[in-house]
C-alpha cells in the first residue's frame, strides 16, 4: 500500500533523528519538532535535477541565514492574497455579509430538504478536498487488480465521478460523526444551523446515515448487496466510535474487543470504492482480491495509529498494549 510505504519512510526518519540525538530533548514540542525535522529531511533526498546532498546541504547553509520570521509572514500573506484574488465576487459578498457562516459550497446539508421533503446525496466542496488524498491513494494501490494504469487520465477519468461522490460523502459523514463525538466530550451541544447542518441531519445520521447515497447508487444500478453490507459497516463503524470516545472521556473502562472491531471496520470506504469499481467496470468480486486487501487494510490502519502513537508519545516513553488501544481511538 501507498499509505504503508509512506508511514514506513517516515517513520525511519522519525527513528534515525531520535537515535542520533538531532532534536533536543528540551524543545517545547518535540513531536511537532521531529514531525518538521523529518518532512525536512525526506525533502532534502527526494532528487531535485543535478543536484547532489553537498550542493543541497550548501544552498541550505547559504539561504537559511537569510531567512527571518518578517520575510515567511511575507510570503504567506502574498499566498492568501492570491487565493483571495480567485475567490468569485459573489463569494466575497456572502463572507461580508456573514462572520458566521461558512460558504455554502463547504459544507452542503446532505440532507437538504427539497420540495417535497425528499431527501437527496449531495456533498460539498470542504468534503471533495477531504477525499482526495483517499482517491489518490486509492486509484495508486487499487487499480492495479483492476488492471487499470493510473498513468492514463482514461483510467482515472472514466470512474471519478461516481467514486469521487461516493467518497466525499462518506468523508462528509464522518465529519458530522466527528461533531456529534466533540459534542459528547464537551458536554454541550453543537450548534449545528451555523456550520450548514441542522437538526434533521442529525436524526437521520444517527437513523441511517448513509441511506440517501444508496438511494443514488440504486438508481444508477450500481448498488448492490456488498456495498449495503459495507455501508452497515460505515455505520457501525461510526456508532463504536462515538461510543469509545465517550468512554474514554468519562475515563470509563473500554473494551478491547470493540477496538479491534472498529479498526477492522475503519476501511470501509475503500472497500465500498473496490466494490463500485468492480461493478462500473462489469465484473465479478475477485474474492482473493479482496481478502487480500481486507489485511492489507488492517495492517494500514494500525501503522498509521501507530506512527501517530510514536511521533506524539514514545519520544519520552515506551507504549503498552493498553496504552496503544486507548490513544488510538482518541485518534479514530
Amino acid at each position: 500500500m501507498e499509505e504503508l510505504k509512506r508511514l514506513e519512510k517516515f517513520q525511519t526518519v522519525v527513528s534515525s533523528i531520535t537515535c542520533h540525538s538531532l532534536l533536543s530533548s528540551s524543545s517545547s514540542d518535540s513531536a511537532s519538532s521531529s514531525r518538521f525535522l523529518s518532512n525536512l529531511v525526506l525533502f532534502l533526498v527526494q532528487p531535485c535535477g543535478e543536484l547532489d546532498l553537498d550542493s543541497k546541504l550548501g544552498l541550505l547553509s547559504e539561504f537559511l541565514p537569510k531567512i527571518s520570521g518578517p520575510f515567511l509572514e511575507e510570503i504567506s500573506r502574498s499566498l492568501e492574497l492570491d487565493d483571495e484574488a480567485t475567490t468569485p465576487l459573489n463569494t466575497i459578498s456572502e463572507c461580508q455579509n456573514s462572520c458566521v457562516k461558512r460558504s455554502v459550497m463547504d459544507n452542503v446539508d446532505p440532507y437538504m430538504s427539497q420540495k417535497h421533503q425528499e431527501v437527496v446525496a449531495m456533498v460539498g466542496l470542504d468534503a471533495m478536498k477531504r477525499a482526495n488524498s483517499t482517491l489518490e491513494d486509492f486509484s495508486r494501490s487499487y487499480f492495479m487488480f483492476h488492471r487499470l494504469d493510473i498513468n492514463e487520465p482514461q483510467s482515472i477519468f472514466r470512474y471519478l465521478p461516481v467514486l469521487s461522490f461516493t467518497e466525499s460523502y462518506i468523508y462528509q459523514m464522518d465529519a458530522l460523526n466527528e461533531k456529534i463525538v466533540s459534542e459528547s466530550a464537551c458536554g454541550s451541544q453543537v450548534i449545528y444551523s451555523s456550520h450548514g447542518w441542522n437538526a434533521e441531519s442529525r436524526v437521520l445520521f444517527e437513523t441511517n446515515p448513509l441511506k440517501p447515497l444508496g438511494d443514488l447508487l440504486e438508481r444508477e444500478a450500481l448498488l448492490t448487496n456488498r456495498v449495503q453490507q459495507e455501508f452497515n459497516s460505515g455505520e457501525e463503524y461510526w456508532a463504536l466510535e462515538r461510543k469509545l470516545c465517550h468512554a474514554l472521556s468519562n475515563k470509563n473502562k473500554i473494551c478491547l474487543e470493540d477496538v479491534m472491531r472498529a479498526i477492522h471496520l475503519k476501511s470501509f470506504d475503500y472497500r465500498v470504492l473496490n466494490l463500485l469499481l468492480y461493478k462500473l467496470r462489469g465484473e465479478e468480486v475477485n474474492e482473493l482480491h479482496m481478502d487480500f486487501l481486507s489485511i492489507s487494510e488492517f495492517l494500514v490502519e494500525v501503522a498509521d495509529d501507530l506512527f501517530d502513537y510514536e511521533v506524539r508519545y514514545t519520544l519520552k516513553e515506551l507504549p503498552n498494549v493498553i496504552t496503544i488501544f486507548q490513544l488510538d481511538m482518541v485518534f479514530l
